[in-house]
């Protein structure tokens, strides 16, 4: 599957817009999509750190376990997911803009298990509603940190 890419940009500095997108216990509260996060490692959030997100999709509720893979404050993180057959990667990245922050964000899903690999084609015609997505978690975030900055 080519990675889906999005950006959007956020009247906030790069470290308040990486604090907000990477504070993953409290996830549900700011992104309306994600109903709930269980932490299955202790905070403080870095590589290695392990939960449960349960998030609505296509109407119904699904639940991942995710790891964080790359953290590195306040540019980016990488997020990691193995499930059905398919590694599932999903990075942000936080770039100084003028006065705010370029929030970037690509997602990947790589099929590895034979009957993942047969579903793959389902995977493309998702790719507009995942981008949708993104963008929703994004301007969430987005939301988040320019409150937060007035």
């Amino acid at each position: 599957m080519k990675p889906i890419v999005c950006d959007v940009f956020v009247q906030a500095p790069p470290d308040r817009v990486f604090r907000l997108a990477s504070d993953f216990p409290r996830a549900a509260g700011r992104i309306p999509d994600i109903i709930k996060i269980e932490m299955l490692t202790p905070e403080p959030v870095g590589v290695g750190t392990k939960f449960k997100e349960t998030r609505k999709m296509f109407g119904k509720e699904a639940t991942e376990t995710m790891e964080v893979a790359e953290f590195d404050p306040p540019r980016s993180y990488k997020l990691h997911a193995n499930s059905c057959g398919t590694i599932y990667e999903f990075r942000m990245t936080f770039t100084p803009e003028g006065n705010g922050t370029r929030l970037a964000a690509s997602f990947t899903a790589t099929p590895v298990s034979f009957w993942a690999r047969i579903m793959s084609p389902m995977m493309y015609m998702m790719s507009g509603f995942m981008k949708k997505c993104l963008l929703g978690d994004m301007n969430a975030i987005r939301t988040a940190a320019e409150q937060t900055a007035h």
